[in-house]
């Protein structure tokens, strides 16, 4: 598999186990392997249920890439009384785990992101789940929930990228090329940038990429599985639907409570549908995080978009916020 920067959970260090003030801060995370034509992986549905169609039409892309695909066996349930969720805590959460577990299955595709997320993390058993190998794990939005549980639990980095029974991957022909590239050929991958990026506050930094969905983010903040702390992290965040008002809200809780105390950078994606214009949203970023004296960047294509970037989480990065770029030290891969 390669040589891996930063060690699991359950590797040691100095002679004793890792604390776990350390396993919960932004750090080098173990890289699963990249895919290869003839892999098997396995779609699950961990939070909101799927389009019927569309997971249809996600599994015949992932054959088309050459892989060998499966259902987890609710990715289809539909939860009895609460219809945004897929199914039971317990059957989704024993789908992720069952996927993570099986040794001949090598990436986990998250069909959809929406909610639920956070509330199956405690069926989840963590132990048995850091005996198995590393591999992806692929999704984004209320997927943020299971990759800092992955980070904390697993120390395993994984793979912010289009949930793929959704329309931001099904017959958006640039956020499957872009993932299918960082999973099969992760080395052309390491130089993340977009046309209108910009500096919302100058410099250059280096951390270790993490984050993804700001209000999942917030949500989990003090609860099990999630990290103490940003210090040492690249922070990607981006969000959906969700006023200005109530994304202040959310980033100055995550200020106050010094959660964001030592972040080396910043990388915004983007805010679709986050009233009253994106102009708005971009002066209370720049309100909000200029005081922290890091690198701010605005406007990577990540996130709920088309044609979103893939963007790897626990990998070492330097972000150029006036060059516009968050460049990747080793590929999300190996």
């Amino acid at each position: 598999m390669g040589t891996n920067v930063g060690e699991s959970v359950t590797e040691v260090r100095g002679g004793g186990p890792e604390p776990l003030e350390e396993s919960r801060r932004a750090r080098a995370l173990t890289r699963p392997p990249r895919l290869r034509v003839g892999d098997r992986v396995r779609l699950v549905a961990p939070c909101s249920p799927v389009p019927e169609q569309q997971l249809d039409a996600a599994v015949e892309v992932l054959r088309g890439w050459g892989l060998e695909v499966e259902l987890a066996p609710h990715v289809r349930d539909r939860h009895p009384v609460l219809p945004y969720l897929a199914g039971e805590d317990r059957d989704r959460a024993g789908d992720l785990q069952a996927a993570w577990c099986d040794p001949g299955v090598r990436a986990v595709f998250c069909a959809r992101g929406g909610d639920g997320a956070h509330r199956m993390l405690d069926h989840l058993d963590f132990g048995a789940m850091r005996g198995a190998a590393p591999k992806a794990l692929v999704g984004f939005s209320d997927i943020t929930a299971l990759h800092e549980a992955f980070a904390v639990e697993l120390g395993v980095a994984t793979v912010h990228g289009p949930v793929v029974g959704t329309r931001y991957f099904v017959g958006d022909d640039v956020a499957q090329r872009e993932l299918r590239t960082t999973l099969f050929s992760p080395e052309l991958r390491t130089l993340l940038t977009s046309p209108d990026t910009r500096a919302l506050v100058p410099g250059r930094a280096s951390g270790v990429t993490f984050g993804g969905n700001l209000s999942l983010l917030n949500d989990g903040l003090a609860t099990p599985h999630s990290r103490l702390s940003a210090a040492g992290g690249i922070l990607v965040l981006e969000d959906v639907n969700e006023d200005a008002a109530r994304l202040d809200r959310m980033l100055t809780h995550l200020l106050r409570t010094g959660w964001m105390d030592g972040v080396a950078g910043v990388a915004l994606g983007t805010w679709t549908d986050c009233p009253p214009d994106l102009k708005v949203v971009a002066e209370l970023m720049r309100d909000r995080l200029e005081p922290l004296g890091v690198p701010v960047l605005w406007g990577l294509d990540f996130g709920h978009c088309a044609a979103q970037l893939t963007v790897p989480l626990g990998v070492p990065a330097v972000l150029d916020a006036d060059g516009g770029t968050l460049e990747l030290k080793l590929p999300g891969l190996v």
